[in-house]
């Protein structure tokens, strides 16, 4: 053989092996999705979500301290209510007293240095459950949908989040929060990650049964990206930095480690986040009870993967398995 065929000598040990990789795995890079429901005292499971419940305001100390005291250093906050009246605009999103924001406010009291981005959408809480606010025929109308999801932010902000994430992806929407934060004296003091390249996927599924988001009619294709379109998530990438987004993200993330990796090239001085979402979450639990493989393997394969490709933020439901086997 030729001198430069000779290449299993640079990983033949353990420790050669860990040198390969550009960037390590670590507790920070993992921000943990919670579900907050309008009863205080709720711990219900999730069936579609291994290991995953809904959590009351009331239940969050016991849930959240150990995982802190393990090194839990993010989470990020979805609302789910089961007991209010639903309307057209979405108006319990943002009610003071309603989950996200008592949530927010009990963290930032119990643990000061945990880091809290609340997800902004409106599906959750419109009577349609699609993310924004329709014209008579059922369409999205997009001025007034990017002006109360701005609001919605805002209010978040104020009332403590250290991040807010826009997932609903109407056009305009990041340019829009930016200034609701500027002009509310915030846009120095909350971060604003964007939902940029959010593909309209199958993989969503476990998630719409754990926040009850599912749409009643039609479906999100017309502001969901088609899974085929690399170009449109390179361009709304591009339009959301330029828009004042301070982190990009990319939803899934295991189909789209190419978008991933189009992020970071296309936004290098932007962190990249991206969703280990629902199903992919799913799926690999899936496998592993089948035998296909083992969990804590094709885990660690399936976030490697996306830091590989350029991630520098993973939201992941295995965050608390990941806090206890990046301490092993």
């Amino acid at each position: 053989m030729d001198i430069s065929s000779i290449l299993q000598g640079g990983y033949a040990h353990p420790l050669s092996r860990k040198w390969q990789a550009k960037r390590h795995l670590t507790k920070a890079m993992f921000m943990y999705p919670i579900f907050i429901t309008d009863d205080a005292d709720a711990s219900v499971e999730i069936a579609t979500l291994p290991g995953q419940r809904r959590w009351g305001v009331n239940k969050l100390e016991g849930f959240i301290g150990p995982l802190v005291a393990k090194g839990l250093e993010s989470v990020i906050l979805f609302g789910v209510p089961l007991n209010c009246a639903k309307d057209g605009r979405g108006t319990p999103a943002d009610d003071a007293s309603g989950p996200v924001i008592l949530a927010i406010k009990k963290l930032r009291a119990l643990y000061p240095s945990l880091y809290i981005a609340c997800d902004v959408c409106l599906c959750e809480y419109t009577d349609h459950g699609h993310c924004g606010l329709l014209h008579d025929d059922g369409t999205i109308n997009t001025p007034p949908s990017v002006e109360r999801i701005a609001e919605v932010a805002v209010n978040y902000a104020k009332a403590g989040a250290h991040c807010v994430a826009p997932s609903d992806m109407m056009d305009g929407r990041i340019k829009a929060i930016k200034r609701g934060l500027m002009d509310a004296g915030l846009g120095n003091k909350c971060t604003l990650m964007s939902y940029s390249a959010k593909f309209a996927s199958s993989l969503y599924g476990p998630f719409r049964d754990a926040a009850g988001s599912a749409p009643s009619f039609g479906n999100r294709k017309c502001y969901q990206l088609p899974p085929t379109a690399r170009g449109l998530a390179r361009r709304a990438i591009q339009r959301d930095a330029t828009e004042g987004a301070d982190i990009i993200m990319v939803k899934p993330s295991m189909p789209y480690l190419d978008i991933i990796a189009d992020a970071a090239e296309l936004t290098p001085n932007h962190p990249i986040a991206c969703y280990q979402v629902s199903g992919e979450f799913a799926m690999v639990h899936a496998g592993a009870a089948a035998g296909v493989y083992d969990l804590k393997t094709m885990a660690f394969e399936s976030v490697e993967g996306m830091v590989r490709a350029g991630a520098t933020l993973i939201l992941s439901y295995f965050t608390p398995d990941f806090l206890e086997w990046l301490s092993a």
